[in-house]
């Protein structure tokens, strides 16, 4: 089975950076994306960003764009949310996820098929 594990979630002013970490053990064979999902208290889960396996194509929903930086290392079988300029409507538990690429006309999106358990971010005012 193919498990990912999220990490560097917590407690940060607003204005503040935090940067998540998810790392993928277990059997993977295919080029997989790996994307960061997250769900604020009351919402539904929201896709943030993704990134392809080679790292030649990124998406990040326009709330997010020019502040968080997706990023990966299949070495370490890692990936990074680098996350800027942080704002209290960021707080949410973060979810990693990995599954297929699809390229679409609105841009990258993934089809998951392994996720975290969460990592909570809160932002404070």
């Amino acid at each position: 089975q193919v498990r990912l594990i999220e990490s560097g979630g917590g407690v940060v002013q607003a204005g503040g950076s935090l940067r998540l970490s998810c790392v993928v053990s277990g059997s993977t064979f295919s080029r997989y994306a790996l994307g960061w999902f997250r769900q604020a208290p009351g919402k539904v889960r929201e896709f943030v960003t993704a990134i392809t396996w080679s790292s030649d194509s990124t998406y990040y929903v326009d709330s997010v764009k020019g502040r968080f930086t997706i990023s990966r290392d299949n070495a370490k079988k890692s990936a990074y949310l680098q996350m800027n300029s942080l704002k209290p409507e960021d707080t949410a538990v973060y979810y990693c996820a990995a599954g297929d690429p699809e390229q679409t006309t609105a841009g990258l999106r993934i089809q998951p098929w392994a996720w975290g358990q969460g990592t909570q971010v809160i932002v404070s005012s």
